[in-house]
């Protein structure tokens, strides 16, 4: 597989992936190389809220900041670190710019500025994220665990949460409601 070749990219688990971190979940393939898969999944509400995260990061924010903004879980490695998901990419002090208009961001430029409404409209804001060692997504998409198809930012910023998973699968004609979860090998 060419490097990047992921990058930008939808993992949809299929139907028989029960591993709880990522049963039912669609993960943002932020950045595919030879050294590796990271990514933030994108349907996994967790319990923490944009309140939490201000309160303990101790940034005041904006009384019209919508302070009930789910945070997600973004995957399973370090969960205590925050990651932001946005659009447009903006200039901020850590990004990783992912394609012209998505980037993530790691710094706490961007939080105080959602928290003064005037970062990104457009954001998920995540803990953790889910990262493959190289090879070893490659080895999970050949078992039939995974899909993979090129994303579309809508799914990312405005389907709703719980429409995630087959919205993406149906990006590439997929009903998952129509596949067993017992993977077969021809």
């Amino acid at each position: 597989m060419s490097t990047n070749q992921l990058t930008d990219h939808f993992l949809i688990a299929m139907p028989g992936l029960t591993d709880e971190n990522f049963n039912q979940a669609v993960t943002y393939i932020c950045e595919h190389d030879e050294n590796g898969t990271f990514g933030i999944v994108i349907n996994r509400q967790s319990s923490v809220t944009l309140d939490d995260v201000m309160q303990q990061m101790k940034i005041a924010y904006h009384p019209d900041t919508p302070a009930i903004t789910p945070v997600f879980s973004g995957g399973p490695v370090q969960a205590n670190r925050g990651f932001i998901l946005h659009r447009p990419t903006g200039q901020w002090d850590s990004s990783l710019i992912i394609n012209d208009s998505v980037a993530l961001t790691t710094s706490r430029d961007i939080l105080v500025a959602i928290a003064e409404n005037t970062g990104p409209k457009d954001t998920i804001i995540a803990l953790g994220y889910a990262g493959w060692a190289p090879g070893q997504l490659e080895q999970e998409l050949a078992a039939n665990a995974w899909l993979s198809c090129p994303a579309e930012q809508q799914i990312i910023f405005e389907t709703p949460i719980e429409d995630r998973w087959q919205a993406a699968a149906s990006l590439i004609g997929i009903d998952l409601q129509l596949i067993s979860s017992d993977a077969g090998h021809a």
